[in-house]
């Protein structure tokens, strides 16, 4: 497991992170891609929910990392766990590793707001920098959406040639960003210097624009922003 590096007086901060996965192969590619990077500390591998949960409660954690589904269940423990973290630690980051590609359980995984959640394929776990890039993107409240994952939403929607999103104004776009990060309408106006009235007008103007009618609005956040990071590269 990594930690400071020697002769360094005052070394960045690690990001401590705990590897919850059943497969002894994944875990242990995982963690030999984490410890070689600098500045990440692995510590604690974990097998099931119990251990993970246990570590969660006795480490101070930056990142989750964790396969979708966890024994004992075998149920999408991963997507839970995210989830449950959003109350109990909204400062913990979450890597969920999915061999799923199906832009649903992104969808789910990303219901909360997409600041400090990743969606990977397992597939990325040979792909060191992939991997690396998730785990400091989340750390430091981003997200990351598997390219294939967003791939296959654009390709179950029936787009125009041109992006939808190059209808948007300059305002519109500035908004759909701060929604990708999992911002609320009221952080947005927050930050914006705008009134709620003025933000719920922009977001259901850009959701016209981008053709999500349906009613819910957590699951066109959801949309909106897996369109917008498609284009932007995060």
């Amino acid at each position: 497991m990594s930690g400071e590096q020697e002769g360094s007086e005052h070394p960045a901060a690690q990001i401590r992170v705990v590897i919850a996965e059943d497969s002894y192969l994944v875990r242990q590619s995982v963690m030999s891609a984490l410890d070689e990077e600098p500045g990440i500390d692995v510590v604690a591998v974990c097998s099931d929910r119990n251990a993970l949960e246990a570590a969660i409660d006795s480490q101070a954690l930056d990142v989750v990392l964790t396969d979708i589904r966890r024994p004992p269940d075998e149920e999408q423990e991963g997507i839970d766990v995210a989830v449950r973290l959003r109350e109990t630690h909204p400062d913990i980051g979450v890597v969920v590793l999915s061999q799923y590609s199906e832009p649903a359980y992104a969808m789910e995984l990303l219901a909360g707001g997409t600041s400090g959640r990743a969606y990977l394929l397992k597939e990325r776990v040979g792909h060191r920098g992939e991997l690396v890039g998730a785990v400091r993107a989340v750390a430091s409240g981003g997200s990351v959406i598997d390219p294939k994952v967003v791939e296959m939403l654009i390709a179950s929607r029936s787009r125009a040639e041109s992006s939808p999103l190059a209808d948007l104004t300059p305002r519109e776009r500035e908004l759909l960003a701060l929604i990708a990060q999992g911002k609320s309408n009221a952080a947005i106006a927050d930050e914006l210097v705008l009134t709620k009235r003025a933000v719920e007008k922009h977001v259901n103007s850009i959701f016209f624009k981008l053709g999500l009618p349906d009613p819910q609005l957590v699951s066109r956040r959801v949309m909106a922003a897996l369109m917008f990071l498609s284009e932007n590269g995060n």
